[in-house]
């Protein structure tokens, strides 16, 4: 992601880098936020009533923020580089669990994969959103005007990289319930799996492999394959803004 703001902390200066760090922890916790209100809405519409009487069918990011997860771990995370000169390489955060507990016997099953691809779901639809104000941006007042362009390109990425690292099969990301109910596991087999499941995420962003992490080396070719997409979109947007103006 930061390849896009690099230009910037090579000649933006201190100031340029903080208001630049400021704007990614913004994005990062208003996308981790809307995130899990993605889960809780789907949960609710399946006929859930958990989520909403643990009031977390809001929009309010202070419902979905973990302190540590969402907050001070991303911060130390994005502001430590920026203080430093540079921009963070990684980003590492996550939102509070939206509790669930599927009432409907008959279609449980249904209605945890929906309320599991909310989540993704609503990142990709950011990300969507984002391209669409990329290509009006950049149709409107040209990619010459480079601030608006950046942040929307950083916006993009961030919530694909969300989307992404979140369908990773293991626990406890959404990705999980997916291979649970692919694979038929056994649910006491899940949750053997899901207690040693932050040793095996910190072991795959920490492998080395050519270029940067083991996770890194699988996960660029995923986003790249979604990202481009998605900039051909905003690029036709854009021209089609460019040639009514």
């Amino acid at each position: 992601m930061t390849d896009t703001l690099q230009f910037l902390a090579a000649g933006g200066g201190f100031l340029e880098n903080m208001r630049w760090a400021a704007l990614l922890f913004i994005s990062l916790v208003i996308s981790i936020s809307l995130h899990e209100f993605g889960h809780a809405w789907a949960a609710d519409k399946c006929g859930d009533p958990l989520p909403r009487r643990m009031g977390r069918v809001t929009l309010n990011p202070l419902a979905h923020a973990d302190r540590a997860g969402t907050l001070i771990i991303p911060a130390l995370m994005i502001f430590v580089p920026a203080l430093m000169g540079g921009l963070p390489q990684f980003i590492f955060g996550w939102g509070k669990p939206v509790l669930v507990s599927l009432p409907n016997r008959e279609s449980r099953m249904k209605d945890d994969i929906l309320t599991t691809l909310a989540g993704p779901a609503m990142n990709l639809l950011l990300a969507v959103i984002g391209a669409i104000l990329l290509g009006v941006s950049a149709g409107v007042f040209g990619t010459a005007n480079t601030a608006p362009v950046t942040f929307f390109v950083m916006f993009i990425q961030l919530n694909l990289a969300l989307m992404i690292f979140n369908l990773m099969p293991i626990p406890p990301l959404d990705g999980s319930r997916l291979m649970f109910y692919a694979t038929k596991m056994k649910e006491e087999t899940y949750y053997k799996i899901a207690a040693n499941a932050w040793w095996i995420l910190l072991a795959l962003i920490l492998l080395p492999s050519p270029g940067n992490s083991f996770l890194s080396y699988v996960f660029r070719p995923i986003f790249e394959a979604s990202f481009d997409p998605l900039l051909h979109f905003a690029d036709w947007i854009a021209r089609c803004f460019a040639g009514n103006a």
